[in-house]
């Protein structure tokens, strides 16, 4: 508006300037040489005096500036070739050829070295060829420049990642984030450092800083801050019990479904006899995220309950989740620990047909603590080695046994997760170890058979012919016939007429029919018989065994209570009387 009112003003001043002069009398002559040239008007001449002045002005300002158009073209040219040669660079550096882009950064640093991004080639084409000095000796060169630092103290603490110097690196991280506290590669960075060395209040006072830069959301702060106070609360569980419960309560409220400040904050308030709380606790994380660990504070929530009761408590809270194996897990294992194995399979049953680790390995204890059956103990072992992985807790490709705030790969905080890791995902290849027919064999459910009627045929070694059971008879009043050894020799009477001995059977005889009671194997003998003493046949046991009477009826002996000590091996004899009995009892 301004500009508009001024250059009316001058259009004005010089409509009422030529105004003037065409008012005042006179003439203008004009002698150059031999030119004369004179107007009754002088303001026409002295137009014309005025374009030939502004003419021959341009004239002069034009060849006063030629020496610095040329320099400025040649300037130009240069720099657009060094930013030809910069863009080739990166894009050598792009699909990996490190000799065009060591060419083009040569070019670059020629034509437009105080480019940064001509020092950045330099750099990236260092770094693609090995040259470490060369890289660092660049980024340097961009730390010292106020435009580039932030670049050059990133490429710096990069290189001092590859060199394995963390040292370096978290003082250039540090430096960076106080020149700029919205830099998120250096916070995380501190930030990294700052949990691994346990320093969790730097820890905490940087993701503040992050919140407040505006680097993260509200509900990533929430989770951030609340994993890192169980973090806290977890490493003065047993140094500062004050101190882990304030910061585990205050977790809980940030993030109520993190397992570990649920399973803590659970466990501090079943200490305090709050019971119910704790089990709200524990069911709202349950929901969330079955775990075994809730599971287990769930089961001791109360302290000093029975096996069966933490029983009954575990199946409310797998109840929660029904068809989930986590539930089922945490029944069957409560179930063994209160013996009650009818439930514990039919919670593990359900997952038997294709078993995770947890699953054989409670399959194989229970076969183990119920029926003492290692048979079957063993199978169910040798299953869960080549069974399902279970969720554990994983973090860029790293299995950790307990939950850890911080990635040991990356750095990153509230990475782990619980889940199945990557190297146990399902494939569609087929197993590579086939079930063998021994677990096949003891994994088979049990069959009850009925009692068979005949009993299995033991091998005889001689055929047993039946013999008719005859009638008690009293014994003869002869004396006893000492017993024969049995390496002495037989009698005339025996070697004359020695017991046949049948001959084995051929194969495609049928063999007789098995006895009503299976005869149990006799023990192999001590000594083995000679041949060449032949031996009387054994004697034989009857086939059939009359029952004089009913089993139920115990009946009168005919006979009376024998008694073994007063059975006489021989006759009783008389004794003697009169003085041939006295003499005889005199001397004895």
């Amino acid at each position: 508006m301004i500009r508009i009112i001024l250059f009316l003003l001058l259009i004005a001043l010089a409509a009422a300037g030529a105004a003037w002069l065409a008012d005042q009398p006179g003439d203008l002559v004009l002698n150059w040489g031999g030119l004369r040239l004179t107007s009754k008007q002088p303001m026409y001449l002295l137009g014309l005096v005025i374009v030939v002045a502004m003419v021959a002005g341009v004239i002069l300002r034009g060849l006063w500036k030629i020496p610095g158009h040329v320099r400025r073209g040649r300037r130009e040219r240069r720099h657009a070739r060094g930013r030809h040669a910069i863009t080739q660079g990166l894009l050598a550096i792009g699909h990996g050829d490190s000799s065009a882009a060591r060419v083009h950064a040569e070019v670059a640093r020629r034509h437009a070295g105080g480019d940064p991004l001509a020092l950045l080639l330099h750099a990236q084409s260092a770094q693609l060829d090995g040259d470490r000095d060369g890289a660092q000796r660049a980024f340097r060169a961009m730390a010292e420049r106020a435009d580039t630092r932030l670049l050059g103290l990133r490429g710096l603490f990069i290189e001092a990642q590859r060199a394995d110097d963390p040292v370096a690196a978290v003082m250039i991280a540090e430096e960076a984030l106080k020149m700029w506290p919205s830099s998120s590669w250096a916070s995380h960075a501190v930030l990294g450092f700052c949990c691994a060395k346990g320093d969790w209040a730097g820890a905490l006072s940087i993701i503040d800083n992050n919140q407040a830069a505006g680097l993260i959301d509200k509900a990533t702060y929430r989770r951030q801050r609340g994993v890192l106070l169980t973090a806290r609360a977890l490493e003065f569980e047993t140094v500062d019990r004050d101190l882990s419960r304030a910061s585990a309560m205050e977790a809980l409220k940030l993030a109520p479904t993190l397992i570990p400040a649920a399973v803590l904050a659970a466990k501090f308030e079943s200490e305090a006899h709050q019971v119910r709380r704790a089990m709200r606790i524990v069911e709202t994380a349950w929901l969330a995220q079955p775990h075994p660990d809730l599971a287990d504070a769930y089961s001791h929530v109360r302290l000093g309950d029975a096996a069966r009761q933490r029983l009954v408590r575990v199946e409310t809270l797998a109840a929660k989740t029904p068809g989930h194996i986590e539930g089922a897990l945490a029944t069957a294992r409560a179930a063994i620990d209160a013996t009650e194995f009818a439930k514990a399979r039919a919670a593990l049953e359900p997952f038997t047909a294709a078993p995770t680790q947890r699953v054989a390995l409670l399959m194989a204890e229970i076969e183990r603590t119920e029926h003492g059956d290692t048979g079957r103990a063993r199978a169910w072992t040798l299953r869960a080695v080549r069974a399902l992985h279970d969720p554990v807790w994983t973090a860029d490709g790293y299995v950790s046994d307990r939950w850890r705030p911080v990635s040991p790969v990356t750095g990153r905080l509230d990475a782990f997760q619980w889940q199945t890791p990557v190297a146990a995902l399902p494939s569609d290849k087929g197993n590579a170890i086939e079930p063998s027919p021994f677990e096949e064999a003891m994994l088979a459910p049990r069959r009850v058979e009925p009692p068979k009627e005949v009993a299995s045929e033991p091998t005889p070694l001689k055929p047993v012919e039946p013999v008719e059971v005859k009638p008690v008879e009293t014994k003869s009043l002869e004396p006893a016939t000492p017993p024969v050894q049995e390496n002495a020799p037989l009698p005339a009477a025996i070697e004359a007429d020695p017991a046949p001995v049948q001959a084995d059977p051929p194969a495609s005889e049928p063999a007789p029919p098995p006895a009503a009671e299976s005869v149990p194997p006799a023990p192999a003998p001590l000594f083995r018989s000679r041949t060449d003493l032949p031996k009387a046949a054994p004697a034989p046991i009857p086939a059939v065994i009359p029952i004089v009477r009913a089993p139920d009826d115990p009946g009168v002996d005919e006979d009376g209570a024998v008694d073994e000590f007063a059975e006489q091996i021989g006759p009783p004899k008389a004794q003697i009387g009169g003085w041939r009995g006295f003499l005889s009892r005199l001397g004895s």
